[in-house]
């Protein structure tokens, strides 16, 4: 279960994605996630999944890398939708035996969520996949500067979400190295009741934060060793621009968001 978890993972690539800039596509993520939650239609999902599947083949992201990192939230999806099938108010009942009460109406809300979860998750990977934790700091420090007019730390916040996401990856793989030990031991980490598997995962928690505190004094040493001192008078390898294919893909967000409310108002 811990390796489907690919939420910061980056896959390298040279393709139309990948070379967009990094501010394009967090807007365009915004604009997604917009189009997602006005879409209210089977036919609006069906757009909002269209552009999906097309961003992934431009950006040569394989469809098992995003149907992989659904698979850790399935319980919680599923969990989800059972709650809004068996609990949402409403006349229309498909079934109603003492005090289980399935309606029509819950049956949309429950299919509505668990498209618009699948879509949003699928979404938010696709830019980690194919935009790298360097680049997601630049952006969202040139998308956050009017902030520093006020005294926010743009930066530093920018680049806290970009090593929190760096370390994703690091710290399952780091798990998953724990149970193994573990197991090797003799610890019994998927069997017994609910209380017995809480309790066996208290020789994996430990390790695991004596580790990650081990390896933020480790990066904090290593930034100090660098004179870091904030991005304060901080210059970039690479100064961030906006060229010809950042203008297409807007107008592309653009005519999807536009679609989207259409489609709502004609009820479609």
């Amino acid at each position: 279960m811990l390796k489907d978890i690919t939420l910061g993972q980056y896959f390298p690539g040279d393709t139309v994605v990948h070379r967009l800039d990094p501010r394009t596509k967090l807007l365009l993520t915004i604009v997604y996630i917009a189009a997602l939650f006005t879409a209210n239609t089977v036919l609006g999902y069906v757009v909002v999944f269209a552009a999906l599947a097309a961003s992934a083949a431009l950006g040569h992201i394989p469809p098992k890398a995003l149907v992989k990192g659904l698979r850790p939230l399935l319980f919680i999806m599923v969990f989800t939708a059972i709650l809004n099938l068996f609990f949402t108010p409403g006349e229309d009942y498909i079934i109603h035996w003492r005090a289980i009460r399935m309606t029509w109406t819950g049956l949309k809300n429950a299919a509505a969520m668990l498209v618009r979860v699948m879509l949003l998750v699928s979404g938010t990977f696709l830019l980690t996949y194919t935009t790298s934790p360097l680049a997601i700091t630049d952006g969202l420090e040139a998308l956050l500067s009017p902030l520093k007019k006020l005294k926010v730390p743009v930066y530093e916040l920018s680049l806290m979400m970009s090593i929190a996401l760096r370390f994703i990856p690091t710290l399952i793989e780091e798990t998953d190295r724990i149970m193994s030990a573990q197991k090797a031991r003799g610890a019994d980490l998927e069997t017994g009741g609910l209380v017995q598997r809480a309790k066996a995962l208290l020789p994996l928690l430990i390790p695991l934060f004596v580790s990650s505190f081990r390896r933020a004094d480790e990066l904090a040493t290593a930034m100090e060793c660098r004179c870091y001192n904030g991005g304060e008078g901080r210059t970039r390898m690479k100064v961030l621009k906006m060229a010809g294919r950042d203008a297409w893909a807007f107008v592309c967000g653009a005519l999807l968001m536009a679609g989207i409310i259409v489609l709502r108002r004609l009820r479609l």
